[in-house]
C-alpha cells in the first residue's frame, strides 16, 4: 500500500472515531436511590446525616428486601453517615462528637440501632461489633400510611433534645438524641453579663435561666433590667413567672396584671390568657 493510501486510511479511521465520539454525549440517568443530606441544629449542636433513599417499588421491605436479624446499612449505596458537632446521648448512651456510620438490625418487634466507627465499610459482611460506639434498642411503630422513599429526619426539637426517626414502607423507628446545652451556653451568658460595656441579652438570659431551673435570683435581676429597657407585655409576663417561681405571689400577680394591660394595648390576646392562667394558679 502506497503512502497516499495509508494516509487516506488513517484519515478515514480518525474521522470515523471522532464522529463516533461526537455522537455519544454523556447521558446522566436518575439514581435508583437518590442521595440526601439532612442538617439540623439542636440547641448549639449541629447534626448532619448523609444517606441514600431507596424506594419500596412494590417490594416487601422488612423481613423481605431487608432481612430480619441482619445488619442493615440503613439506606442504600454507601454507609449512612451521621455527624455530631458536640457530644450527644442516643437513648441515654453517651457518644463523643464525630462522624459515624449508622447501622441497624431490624426485627419484627425490636430494632438495634448502631453508631459505628468505620464509616468506609465496603460491606456489612465486614461489620465487626468491636467498632461499635453505641448500640441501643428501639421499638418499631406500624404506620397507617406507607412511606415510599426511605426517610431519615430529626424532629421533636427542643433546646436540649430531639428525635431521630427512620421511616420506610409502613415502619418507623425512633431514638432520642440529647445534647448538653447548659455547659456550653451558661459560660457565654455569664461572660456577656460580666462585660463592662455593650448591649446585654437580659430577656433571653432571664428566660433561659427560668426555663432550665438555674439561678432565679440572677434571672430576676436580668428581667428587671430587660423591663427597664423595654416595658412590654412579654418582658413583664416573664417577670411575673420568675417571681411566682421564687414564691413572691403578690409580686407575680401585680406583674401579671401589668402584663395584661400591656397585652391589651398590643392587641395580643394570647398573653391576656397566659396572664389570666398565671393569676388563677397563684390564688
Amino acid at each position: 500500500m502506497n503512502l497516499k493510501a495509508i494516509n487516506l486510511s488513517l484519515a478515514l479511521v480518525t474521522g470515523f472515531t471522532t464522529a463516533a465520539l461526537a455522537q455519544a454525549p454523556r447521558v446522566e440517568f436518575p439514581a435508583p436511590s437518590p442521595a440526601s443530606t439532612v442538617k439540623q441544629r439542636v440547641g448549639l449542636s449541629d447534626i448532619e446525616i448523609v444517606y441514600s433513599r431507596p424506594g419500596v417499588k412494590g417490594r416487601t421491605i422488612f423481613g423481605g428486601l431487608v432481612p430480619y436479624g441482619e445488619v442493615w446499612r440503613t439506606g442504600a449505596n454507601q454507609s449512612t453517615k451521621v455527624t455530631f458537632s458536640t457530644p450527644v446521648k442516643i437513648n441515654g448512651t453517651a457518644v463523643p462528637a464525630g462522624t459515624y456510620a449508622l447501622y441497624t438490625i431490624p426485627e419484627a418487634n425490636e430494632w438495634t440501632v448502631i453508631l459505628y466507627k468505620n464509616t468506609a465499610l465496603a460491606s456489612t459482611a465486614d461489620y465487626d461489633p468491636k467498632d461499635d460506639v453505641a448500640r441501643v434498642k428501639a421499638k418499631p411503630v406500624k404506620l397507617s400510611q406507607a412511606v415510599e422513599s426511605f426517610t431519615i429526619d430529626v424532629n421533636d426539637i427542643r433546646d436540649e433534645s430531639a428525635t431521630l426517626n427512620l421511616a420506610w414502607d409502613k415502619t418507623r423507628v425512633s431514638v432520642k438524641l440529647e445534647v448538653d446545652l447548659k455547659s456550653r451556653l451558661v459560660p457565654q451568658i455569664e461572660a456577656a453579663m460580666a462585660a463592662p460595656e455593650g448591649a446585654k441579652p437580659y430577656y433571653q438570659a432571664a428566660m433561659f435561666y427560668y426555663d432550665h431551673g438555674l439561678d432565679l435570683e440572677k434571672a430576676r435581676k436580668w428581667i428587671d433590667a430587660a423591663v427597664a429597657e423595654r416595658e412590654a407585655h412579654f418582658t413583664v409576663h416573664l417577670k411575673a413567672k420568675i417571681l411566682a417561681k421564687l414564691g413572691d405571689k403578690a409580686g407575680a400577680i401585680a406583674a401579671a396584671k401589668q402584663s395584661t394591660e400591656l397585652a391589651i394595648q398590643a392587641k395580643d390576646n394570647s398573653y391576656v390568657k397566659l396572664n389570666k392562667d398565671l393569676i388563677s394558679s397563684l390564688r
